[in-house]
């Protein structure tokens, strides 16, 4: 047990790793396990598998090729897992890692077995690094590759512990009734109750009230201008969103969401618009009321901006007729 306690320490830990992340995932002893696990283990893996005398490397080589080859090793399996069914998620990363350091630790555990001087790591620090026996050239060498190690070591702890703050937007979508990106209500009677379904997720790592208006819309393009006929305010309704993190591991599930059900009593073809303003809204010339119309008024820049992608919107498409 002695000659091969390296080995059974990679493999215990790799199965514990597994062990935490599924039944105690919010635990410390994922990110202290996690950082070996991905960083290091791969690595020593592999070197002591291919090099398992003493004499091929000494003690500082090893560190540095296991640190370079588990950096290596780990997105060389994500590209392979991408060309795969599984993709690039948790479950077929985290035991393709793990298969990756049991499966060479049992291959290195047999060749350390047959060689004639195997290498077998001891906390002896001195005689680890062989100290004694340097010059003074490979004393500093040793010392500067040490502080190099210890710093990419400290680093990459501090990006994985303090993540960067990822791109700030809002997920503002519009579903059929059936809650699929289809059968929306195209084609209306007048009087007929229709039904969508309006969702909005928050990621501007901030609480945010969000408002959404709805506008019937009737324009034309001539000569490369949007000319706007009829503007009739439909409807306007707020919320208040605090940040949620984007859920990349699991499966994606909705933040809010409004079953919206309306019905037009006025025959015509519109472009429904619904306009998302996040904490302020711009004012109306006048109180808003239902199918109002603001053709002609300073209100036409909501539906220009919108167009020209200056404000977060989306459009449907309703041919309303007659009974």
């Amino acid at each position: 047990m002695k000659r091969i306690w390296d080995f059974l320490t990679v493999i215990s830990l790799s199965i514990l790793l597994v062990v935490v992340i599924y039944i105690f995932p919010e635990s410390i002893l994922r990110k202290v396990i996690g950082l070996p696990f991905i960083l290091f283990f791969p690595g020593y893996a592999l070197v002591s598998f291919l090099f398992p005398e003493r004499r091929d490397l000494d003690v500082i080589e090893r560190i540095a090729l296991s640190f370079g080859l588990s950096i290596a090793i780990t997105p060389l399996i994500g590209l392979v897992l991408n060309y795969t069914p599984f993709g690039i998620r948790l479950t077929p990363i985290l035991l393709s890692l793990a298969f990756f350091n049991i499966v060479f630790s049992i291959l290195a555990i047999i060749r350390r077995l047959r060689a004639r001087d195997p290498f077998i790591p001891r906390i002896d620090l001195k005689e680890i690094i062989g100290w004694e026996e340097m010059n003074k050239v490979d004393k500093i060498l040793t010392v500067i590759l040490i502080i190099a190690i210890l710093a990419s070591i400290i680093a990459l702890i501090y990006i994985i512990v303090t993540p960067k703050q990822g791109e700030k937007f809002t997920e503002f979508y519009i579903l059929g009734e059936k809650g699929k990106a289809s059968d929306y209500p195209t084609n209306l009677r007048v009087g007929q109750n229709a039904t969508i379904i309006i969702g909005i997720a928050n990621h501007e790592y901030r609480t945010v009230n969000y408002t959404v208006e709805i506008w019937l819309v009737n324009a034309s393009y001539e000569n490369n201008k949007t000319i706007i006929h009829h503007m009739y305010f439909f409807d306007r309704f707020s919320v208040t969103l605090n940040h949620t993190p984007i859920n990349i591991e699991g499966n994606w599930t909705p933040q809010w969401e409004r079953r919206y059900t309306f019905h037009i009593d006025k025959p015509g073809r519109y472009k429904m618009w619904l306009l998302l303003f996040k904490d302020y809204v711009p004012p109306l010339p006048s109180k808003p009321e239902k199918m109002k119309d603001y053709a002609g008024t300073p209100a036409e820049k909501r539906i220009l901006d919108a167009i020209d992608g200056k404000i977060q919107s989306l459009n449907l498409n309703i041919v309303v007729r007659s009974i």
